[in-house]
């Protein structure tokens, strides 16, 4: 699938020079604060690539932050984009809700694949059901409708309205007024966009957009949704209108990925003093929905294959390069971080494989993990990796993210006994090398209510020095 996505897409670049095409509205020009989106509040989104943009949101947020956490530490939950990838980071979070480890996060931010998790992982297990059906197959199965005349005229080789459709299901009035909700508690709710025009990443607080309420609010809402996952060339771009100087422009925004892989905190904060004092002892989870590398191998000395391996090293590098930015944040301000990725040798086809079975099959690996408290890993263990095999062990043959971490004096590594019933139950064989483990029933899904989420396993990850294993 992949390849034949790509193949597309290097042709009609190629070919779209010499073709017209649809006539837009310009962008704004200047500084890209002074353009609002008309109807809403100018801190509905923000730029922050300058020092001044940081020093003035970051102090109101944080506080904001605090109020929720009502003394606690702060918890942040960070989703990356992966597309088809999203299924594990689903079913980790359906997991974590049956084994009732999953936290209450007062901060979440998404991209691509993330930005569509991010609003139903904000608004916890109640909304586990809606998070399993988005992303167990079915409704992404349909995605991949191309227009071959499309690419050579238009802006994408695919199709747009079945990922607007996607987005619709799901981004209801009683999604928003529940978004709105914990919004004015103060907890966090943020996805990023890139900006084609300004090159830079748009972050949007999706809360304070729910907040404004009626059907402006929602088209919003969904519309920034829908730019986050919008691979450029692939699927089409989205048109967000805005006013600077009493005039109408056009922003033209695509997937967040295309600047910031995932983001906790803008890269310009990274360098500034304490910028993130209030988030001190708080707990950071990192959860990629994609591998960190791939196996390595001969590339042809073909343009087509050339391109195809740069593409996905930029992209596996920029996340690289986030969870290390995120890292040294974290031990910056004390904060525990734990990470957890689809492991190397997991046999993932890409991040436009949405085939239904494989995408099930994935949900159901991220769901396992949690369930047998091994989704959690360290920075260091994550990006510290020897080469892998060339050739994908099978689903049910891979270890967990965790799978060799000591297990936390307070916890067992086996599924409780206590779980409420899950709606349909799947088998799910697991392997550690040699050793075989026998048949583990796999829950797939739980409406009953669990025990208050623990932090006790990302504070027991954050105080371990872990030598590096194989995955």
């Amino acid at each position: 699938m992949f390849p034949r996505v790509l193949g597309a897409f290097l042709l009609s670049s190629l070919l779209l020079g010499a073709c017209a095409g649809v006539p837009r509205r310009g962008a704004p020009v200047g500084p890209d604060a002074s353009a609002i989106v008309p109807g809403f509040p100018a801190d509905i989104r923000w730029i922050a690539s300058t020092r001044h943009d940081v020093e003035l949101r970051s102090p109101v947020l944080l506080r904001q932050v605090q109020r929720a956490a009502d003394g606690g530490p702060v918890n942040v939950l960070v989703l990356s984009g992966g597309g088809a990838g999203g299924a594990f980071g689903a079913g980790a979070l359906v997991g974590l809700s049956r084994r009732g480890t999953r936290p209450d996060f007062q901060i979440v931010t998404g991209v691509s694949a993330g930005a569509l998790i991010a609003p139903l992982a904000f608004l916890g297990q109640d909304w586990d059901l809606q998070l399993a059906e988005a992303f167990s197959g079915a409704p992404t199965q349909h995605l991949m409708h191309a227009r071959w005349l499309g690419a050579l005229f238009g802006d994408s080789v695919y199709r747009g309205e079945p990922l607007a459709q996607l987005v619709d299901r799901y981004v209801t009035d009683e999604l928003l007024r529940a978004v709105a909700r914990e919004s004015q508690k103060g907890r966090l709710l943020v996805v990023a966009t890139t900006d084609l025009d300004s090159e830079q990443t748009v972050f949007w607080n999706l809360g304070l957009i729910a907040e404004q309420g009626g059907a402006k609010a929602k088209r919003l809402f969904r519309d920034v949704l829908i730019a986050s996952a919008s691979i450029p060339g692939v699927f089409p771009p989205v048109m967000i209108h805005v006013e600077q100087g009493g005039k109408t422009f056009e922003e033209m925004h695509v997937d967040g990925s295309a600047m910031a892989s995932l983001f906790f905190i803008p890269d310009v904060a990274a360098i500034l003093p304490n910028p993130l004092e209030p988030l001190r002892d708080g707990h950071l989870y990192l959860l990629i929905n994609g591998p960190l590398r791939t196996a390595e191998a001969t590339t042809r000395d073909q343009t087509f294959s050339i391109l195809k391996r740069s593409a996905v090293a930029a992209l596996q590098g920029g996340t690289r390069a986030a969870i290390e930015i995120a890292y040294a944040e974290a031990q910056r301000h004390r904060m525990s971080i734990a990470v957890t990725d689809i492991p190397d040798v997991y046999p993932f086809g890409g991040a436009l494989e949405f085939d239904m079975s494989k995408m099930r099959a994935l949900f159901d690996y991220g769901e396992h993990c949690a369930l047998v408290d091994e989704l959690w890993s360290t920075p260091i263990d994550a990006l510290d990796q020897p080469p892998i095999p060339a050739e994908p062990a099978r689903p049910q043959a891979v270890q967990c993210a965790g799978a060799e971490l000591e297990t936390p004096p307070l916890e067992s590594a086996s599924i409780p006994s206590n779980l409420p019933e899950p709606i349909g139950l799947t088998t799910y064989t697991r392997s550690h090398g040699d050793a075989s483990g026998g048949e583990l029933p796999l829950a797939t899904l739980s409406k009953e209510a669990v025990s208050p989420p623990s932090d006790e396993r990302s504070q027991h990850l954050a105080q371990r020095d872990i030598e590096p294993r194989a995955r």
